[in-house]
């Protein structure tokens, strides 16, 4: 079993600028990802652009420059790749973490690959491996997604696509522009207040043109190989459909937390208790970082105001290490 004194688990960009300062601090540690370098923002859209101007997704202080002042899924790869091969940064890469127990001083941890222990551990998994489900019958049909990657499968398609947010329209639009046939099921009363603000009145005019179909205060009852049915105030509805695209959100994995033993908030929200001056949570030496510190709250915490958690945890660590 092999013993590292800081494992950070989640090599996202939070989990990256924690292993930089990590290792100029002189720490040994590991970052450890089930996927490759940033594996969500690698699962995004192939077009996504970024909310954030590159210089609040930049770590560091190392400099992104991109092509626009709003970065593309593209550019941020490339960005955050050559921050880890340039920096020689010790990652090990699609190794899922399974489980994580302490017992007295030292973390026990276990991946699909091998044993390890530690003093320290970070946690700094992001929210976008679970997606939310909305339990109907034929949610399982190979017909239905909760990710979207490229517009281009689904040109001359039947296209149903459920939610309001930003994944939501952009998939809704991105897929309008390549030929698919798009109907918008939407739960609340109009198109999210998050949207993007150069894309919500561009969703926005296509509805109202008849060139996106909108549903809203609408939801879905059932889908199937050749339809999909959902419930309006003006009634039922049964829309014929080729492909559905469920991007209803994301939530962190809580059953890991809850599994090593991080206290979460008895309510819906599901807030993880750490204490927010030193990132550290009700288990000693164990400390959140990034997106997975909201809770279900996915929206606040994002790269442009976690990228401090990386120091923050690091400072705390060399203040317990060189007290000993």
């Amino acid at each position: 079993m092999k013993h590292i004194d800081l494992i950070i688990v989640g090599g996202g960009p939070i989990g990256i600028a924690s292993g930089l300062e990590a290792k100029k601090k002189g720490i040994n540690y590991l970052v450890i990802e089930k996927g490759p370098i940033v594996n969500s923002l690698f699962n995004y859209p192939v077009n996504m652009q970024f909310f954030s101007s590159s210089e609040k997704l930049e770590i560091d202080q190392i400099p992104f420059i991109s092509k626009e002042a709003k970065p593309k899924r593209n550019e941020a790869l490339e960005y955050y790749r050559r921050i880890v091969t340039s920096n020689n940064l010790n990652i090990n890469l699609f190794e899922k973490v399974i489980s994580i127990q302490k017992k007295d001083d030292l973390f026990y941890i276990e991946t699909e690959k091998q044993h390890y222990t530690a003093s320290f551990v970070v946690i700094a998994t992001g929210f976008y491996d679970l997606p939310n489900t909305i339990d109907v019958p034929g949610e399982h049909l190979p017909k239905i997604s909760h990710y979207y990657k490229d517009p281009h499968f689904y040109a001359k398609q039947k296209l149903a696509v459920i939610g309001a947010s930003n994944s939501a329209v952009d998939a809704a639009l991105e897929c309008y522009r390549k030929g698919a046939d798009v109907t918008m099921i939407v739960r609340g009363p109009e198109i999210g207040k998050r949207v993007k603000y150069w894309v919500r009145p561009d969703i926005i005019n296509r509805i109202e043109e008849g060139s996106i179909k909108a549903y809203y205060n609408a939801t879905v009852k059932e889908i199937s190989p050749l339809t999909i049915t959902i419930q309006t105030p003006d009634g039922e509805h049964q829309i014929k459909n080729d492909y559905v695209l469920a991007l209803t959100g994301y939530t962190p994995n809580f059953e890991f937390l809850k599994n090593i033993g991080v206290h979460l908030s008895n309510d819906q929200k599901l807030y993880p208790q750490y204490n927010e001056e030193t990132m550290e949570t009700n288990i000693s030496n164990l400390y959140l970082a990034g997106v997975i510190c909201g809770g279900m709250d996915t929206h606040i915490w994002f790269i442009e105001n976690s990228r401090i958690h990386a120091k923050t945890i690091i400072k705390n660590i060399l203040s317990k290490t060189q007290n000993v």
